[in-house]
């Protein structure tokens, strides 16, 4: 560490850089998914997204409270049930819109279990790269360990096992082996 302010500064704004540079990669990849939803998307998602919301919870349970007590009451005042018990009609309502709200929550998942799965990808992708990065990376110190006349050569199984290039094949094989040995 230094103590010379304008090195810190310098550093903080690298790392700031990096870090802003990223946030605004992150957007452009949401942006881009924004722009690819349909406009019949953006509905169905914006009524689930009304569906979740503990307005709607209250709301509906009021109204359905309502029906039956207005129901009820004009009944027992005189007038005929609009919805006789067992409330054949609200029956009806609460299930359609059951069924809206399931279709709609199912819609929205699919999208965004589609999106994730892209970003698993490119994550995978990305991962993939970086481990060959760093297996290159450890292949040259080791070359370099080994050239430089005034560092003592010596061998580091550890190092040596780095420097093989990870067969992501393999380590799938492995994973299944090691899940079918637990069971």
């Amino acid at each position: 560490m230094t103590n010379d302010p304008q090195v810190d500064t310098r550093t903080h704004q690298n790392i700031s850089d990096a870090i802003h540079e990223n946030l605004d990669k992150v957007s452009q990849f949401s942006q881009r998914e924004e722009e690819q939803r349909t406009a019949v998307q953006r509905a169905i998602e914006h009524v689930s997204m009304f569906f979740g919301e503990p307005r709607f919870l209250l709301t509906f349970l009021c109204a359905s409270v309502a029906w039956i007590v207005s129901d009820l009451f004009l009944h027992h005042v005189g007038y005929h049930y609009f919805d006789e018990p067992p409330f054949s009609l609200l029956q009806g309502i609460v299930t359609f819109i059951g069924v809206l709200i399931t279709m709609a929550v199912l819609i929205r998942q699919n999208r965004l279990a589609r999106v994730e799965e892209e970003r698993a990808h490119l994550e995978l992708q990305i991962n993939l790269l970086a481990e060959q990065k760093t297996t290159k990376i450890i292949m040259l110190l080791e070359e370099l360990r080994r050239d430089l006349p005034n560092v003592r050569d010596r061998h580091d199984e550890h190092a040596e096992t780095l420097q093989a290039a990870t067969n992501p094949d393999a380590v799938l094989e492995a994973i299944a082996q090691r899940k079918e040995q637990q069971e």
